[in-house]
């Protein structure tokens, strides 16, 4: 993809996500903000693990309940996308590069209520 591109997929992924966004998995598509993300293998991993997540909610349970947690930790927390239970396990396991070998189906769930 071009620069230009990137610059305006960023920019627009930024505005409604926050500056902080460094990559983001929209399935089929996996996003990264910048080009040194593309090898940086947390990150990378990181993404992988919300990959298989979308994979096994159907892709579209996966952003309604991601909407759903959001909403309800928004009025519940002091970062609801910190406290999110996918962004728990994907942050919780992103450095284990042999996590999704071992993972669990729906291991996500353990960390609703956490």
């Amino acid at each position: 993809m071009c620069k230009a591109k990137t610059r305006k997929i960023g920019g627009f992924l930024n505005f409604f996500l926050g500056n902080g966004i460094v990559a983001i998995t929209l399935a089929p598509f996996g996003i990264y903000m910048k080009e040194k993300y593309l090898t940086n293998t947390r990150t990378i991993n990181h993404e992988k693990i919300h990959w298989k997540q979308q994979m096994e909610m159907l892709i579209i349970f996966f952003y309604l309940w991601y909407l759903f947690e959001w909403f309800f930790k928004l009025f519940t927390t002091s970062n609801a996308y910190r406290s999110l239970s996918f962004e728990r396990e994907a942050y919780d396991n992103d450095d284990n590069l042999n996590y999704l070998e071992n993972r669990k189906h729906f291991a996500w769930i353990k960390r609703i209520f956490k």
